[in-house]
This record gives structure tokens, C-alpha cells and sequence, in this order.
């Protein structure tokens, strides 16, 4: 398995059977090819869909379905789709159970950064800012390190996306779980020791006991 199966894997796990979930565009919109067939999930995009299904064969694509990322997806049975105002009326008003984000930095408070790199050019926040203060749990996927540095901070540098802790961090290395006390190391990766993920990792960790590893 590469990093961004690995890491999909692991979000699959955490989503529940009949739950409304918010996956975001790249990696975490892989999430939903893993999970179970028995756990029965309506995800909903920004755009004005809900009961988003898998990519569509090659040569099946409906230019008029797509994913917020702008991504060709299919519709399960008892879709719906709603315009931008009731989409992000659900993601404001706190009826989204979940939302799955990818991550540019997160720190040690678990505030999240995935929005913007100051110099680039951007299209613009989307709905990130929405998801993060009004999703009931915030899941970000994201690989570990970039570029060999690490992405998981002491503090920060890129501006945040919202003043509100992210409910958990999973990347290939790691289960991270941000608390009133700090981040909690809860899963090592495939093949990794504790001891390699701190050291791919600048905030601190806090480890009690023994850390077991992700179960795929």
C-alpha cells in the first residue's frame, strides 16, 4: 500500500452507518472507496450533493456530477441535490457529523492550516473554514512530513483555517489525537516505532504505554 492508501484506510474506519459526511478534495475524497459495504454513509459535497458515490468507470462520466474539487462521482439511490444555500446551511448550522480534510500544517494545539500558501496563487477558501467550525468532528488526512519537513508543528506558520481543534490526525505514520493536554500519539504506521514518528514530528507527543500499531 502507498502513503495515501494507507492513510484513506484508516480514515474509513472512523466513519459510522448512517451518518452525513463531508469528504474534502485530493486525498481525503479516497476515504470512501474503503469502506465497508455493509456501512451505509450519505457524503455530501459543498457544491449541492448529497449521496455522493464512487468515480464512475472511464467513459461513464455526467459533466453535471461532480465533487466540490470538481471530480466526476456517481449518485447512490435517494440522492439528493441541493443548491450552494442549503449546503452550507447543513455545514453552519452543525448537522454534518464529519467532515474529512486534508492538511498543509497542524499544530500542537490541533489547529489546522490547509487553506492557503502566502505567494500562491489560490482559487480561494471554499468551504474549509465552514467545515472546520461547523463539522461535529474533524478528521485531517494529510501525509506526515513534506518535502522531508515535518507538517505536524509546534505552531503553525501558514495561516490557520479556523481557531477550533481538529478531532483527529491521521496520516501513514500515525494516529493523533489533539486534547486539552497536548497530542496524543494513539496508532503508529505500518512497520514504525514510536520512536520514528516523533522524530518526523516537531510538536511534542505525549505516549502512554505501549502505542499499537494501525490495523489495515
Amino acid at each position: 500500500m502507498d502513503d495515501k492508501e494507507i492513510i484513506a484506510r484508516r480514515v474509513a474506519q472512523e466513519i459510522k452507518a448512517s451518518t452525513l459526511v463531508n469528504l474534502g478534495i485530493g486525498l481525503p475524497s479516497l476515504v470512501a472507496n474503503y469502506l465497508p459495504k455493509e456501512v451505509h454513509v450519505f457524503f455530501q459535497a459543498e457544491n449541492g450533493v448529497i449521496g455522493l458515490g464512487a468515480r464512475p468507470p472511464e467513459g461513464m462520466e455526467d459533466p453535471d456530477l461532480t465533487d466540490a474539487g470538481g471530480g466526476f462521482v456517481t449518485a447512490v439511490p435517494g440522492a439528493a441535490s441541493i443548491d450552494s444555500a442549503m449546503s452550507f446551511g447543513l455545514i453552519r448550522g452543525g448537522h454534518l457529523d464529519m467532515t474529512v480534510l486534508g492538511g498543509l500544517q497542524v499544530d500542537e494545539r490541533g489547529y489546522l492550516a490547509n487553506w492557503m500558501i502566502p505567494g500562491k496563487m489560490v482559487p480561494g477558501m471554499g468551504g474549509a473554514m465552514d467545515l472546520v467550525a461547523g463539522a461535529k468532528q474533524v478528521i485531517v488526512a494529510m501525509v506526515h512530513t513534506a518535502k522531508g519537513h515535518p507538517k505536524i508543528l509546534k505552531e503553525c506558520t501558514l495561516p490557520l483555517t479556523a481557531r477550533r481543534r481538529v478531532s483527529l490526525i491521521v496520516t501513514e505514520m500515525a494516529v493523533i489525537e489533539p486534547t486539552d493536554d497536548g497530542l496524543v500519539l494513539r496508532e503508529t504506521g505500518p512497520g514504525l516505532s514510536v520512536d520514528d514518528v516523533i522524530s518526523a514530528t516537531e510538536a511534542s507527543l505525549i505516549v502512554h504505554g505501549d502505542v499499537p500499531t494501525m490495523r489495515l
